[in-house]
């Protein structure tokens, strides 16, 4: 069985038996018809994925693979903070009439810094280190920039990656301030053990471990039912995951240079409410 399935399922029950209840708390979150929106909530849950021998895919629900590594390359490799770049509406609640979500996300990505070789974005300098200094403890990205916060339409959620080479084997820790369990956590779980591939195969390393540490991993109340649906379904064998492996350019990777083969998965028959 897909070993996703099993961390998520031990994530979720610690988080509904174990949990705090913001009930009688002030919430910033609501839902579409202006109801606060409450959670129970975990503090600082750590979850670790060997994606070099199994591809962290949910099979308990159907994850969106096409529609997560478009979003995944809209931030990591476009660049960008508008969603007319974006082919799906998961960012329209937090875009202005421009379609930008302000100095977010891609916008962070893409600012040059400084460094003793030159001037460089965060993706371009993981790059240079990671093939010409693989061994440096010092590669890390970060975007939750507080100079530019107040004019971000949403603080970034996943918001810092550190990566570490050992023997050869490319392993990153992903830094996230709060995570929505059931909407994006293996939404954002697959997206980065996707950009790990990436990040390897483009420097010549081989793709190893993600630890993804979550500060707030919270269910939100309208959740509740569903995630305990989903907790009940079978679970099934992970599936393959396929890179193109004639890619060594990290802008030269696309949608349609990854896929799945033998995917099978529970559809969930509720449509899922998004908390704004």
């Amino acid at each position: 069985m897909s070993k996703a399935d099993g961390i998520f399922i031990s994530n979720c029950k610690q988080i509904l038996s174990e949990g705090f209840s913001d009930k009688d708390q002030i919430v910033r979150a609501h839902w579409e018809d202006g109801t606060p929106a409450y959670t129970f909530k975990s503090f600082c849950i750590v979850n670790r994925y060997d994606i070099s021998s199994e591809f962290p895919i949910l099979t308990l629900r159907k994850t969106a693979f096409k529609s997560l590594i478009d979003e995944l390359l809209w931030i990591w490799k476009t660049k960008s903070n508008n969603i007319k770049d974006l082919n799906s509406h998961i960012w329209d609640s937090w875009a202005d009439s421009s379609g930008s979500i302000g100095k977010a996300y891609g916008y962070q990505l893409a600012i040059k810094h400084q460094y003793h070789e030159g001037w460089y974005d965060q993706v371009d300098r993981v790059i240079f280190d990671l093939k010409n200094n693989p061994y440096s403890r010092r590669i890390i990205t970060n975007i939750y920039n507080h100079n530019d916060l107040h004019e971000m339409n949403l603080y970034p959620c996943a918001y810092s990656l550190t990566f570490n080479v050992i023997n050869n084997c490319l392993n990153v820790v992903l830094n996230q301030r709060s995570q929505d369990m059931l909407v994006a956590n293996n939404w954002n779980v697959c997206q980065y053990a996707v950009l790990v591939h990436m990040f390897a195969q483009v420097s010549n390393l081989q793709a190893g471990e993600l630890v993804h540490v979550i500060a707030d991993a919270h269910i939100y109340d309208r959740h509740v039912p569903i995630i305990e649906s989903i907790l009940e379904n079978p679970q099934y064998p992970a599936p393959r995951f396929h890179i193109d492996e004639t890619i060594d350019n990290f802008y030269h990777f696309g949608v349609d240079s990854f896929k799945l083969t033998d995917y099978k998965y529970n559809d969930i028959e509720k449509r899922i409410p998004v908390a704004i």
